[in-house]
């Protein structure tokens, strides 16, 4: 089935009239025709403006009648992540996989979610799968670079030698780091730490925002 993309990106303001006017908009399509496909667009808007039970539940509705509709998927993944349900929104990850295992934007959400996870591996492995289908996908290259390093500090960093064995590999030398702007290392010292133990929420936290910062400076690049 076609997917069409939703316009609407990021998150949206709940009393914004553009987003009142989306809508609006589409839950009279829907009105007019409860068996078309606009129920997709309108939960995306439903979500990217807080209403995510709204969104998971028409979703689910609008799945019963069209359970191949991958697009409406990704939507209901989305959903139930931002509602705390990530084990949900991995199941409708893999339920995509398993029907299309060349959706990028799959790939992508099952990297994000394993990484959540602390399956770091899997994460690389589907990030490596986004790249490959979609190599315009700077975000995931970005994480990639990272994630797929495994504790390697990069080449022509001024912390090479010093990162050449674990000695500094430590939460409050990974905290410095990223204080200073040293993304790339901190990240991989923050691997180190996790590769030593994975529940330590500290250096999850740090990875995580390490791999924001580079992210972002990526889309800025």
């Amino acid at each position: 089935m076609a997917n069409p993309v939703s316009p609407l990106g990021g998150t949206l303001a709940p009393d914004d009239p553009a987003t009142l006017s989306a809508i609006r908009r589409y839950e009279e399509r829907l009105a007019k025709d409860p068996t078309s496909l606009a129920f997709a667009p309108l939960a995306d808007v439903y979500r990217k403006a807080g209403r995510t039970r709204d969104a998971i539940r028409l979703c689910r509705e609008g799945l019963e009648r069209f359970p191949q509709y991958v697009t409406a998927r990704l939507i209901l993944a989305k959903a139930l992540l931002d509602e705390g349900d990530p084990d949900g929104a991995l199941g409708e990850v893999r339920a995509i996989l398993a029907a299309s295992p060349h959706e990028a934007q799959a790939h992508r959400l099952a990297g994000d979610l394993y990484r959540r996870a602390g399956a770091l591996g899997d994460a690389v492995r589907h990030l490596e799968q986004a790249v490959r289908l979609d190599p315009g996908d700077r975000e995931s290259r970005a994480l990639l670079e990272v994630l797929g390093a495994g504790g390697a500090v990069p080449e022509g960093s001024a912390l090479k030698q010093l990162l050449a064995d674990d000695t500094f590999a430590t939460l409050s030398f990974g905290t410095l780091c990223l204080e200073q702007g040293l993304v790339d290392e901190a990240a991989q010292i923050f691997l180190r730490l996790l590769g030593r133990d994975l529940g330590h929420a500290r250096a999850r936290e740090g990875l995580e925002e390490a791999l924001r910062l580079k992210t972002q400076r990526r889309k800025g690049s």
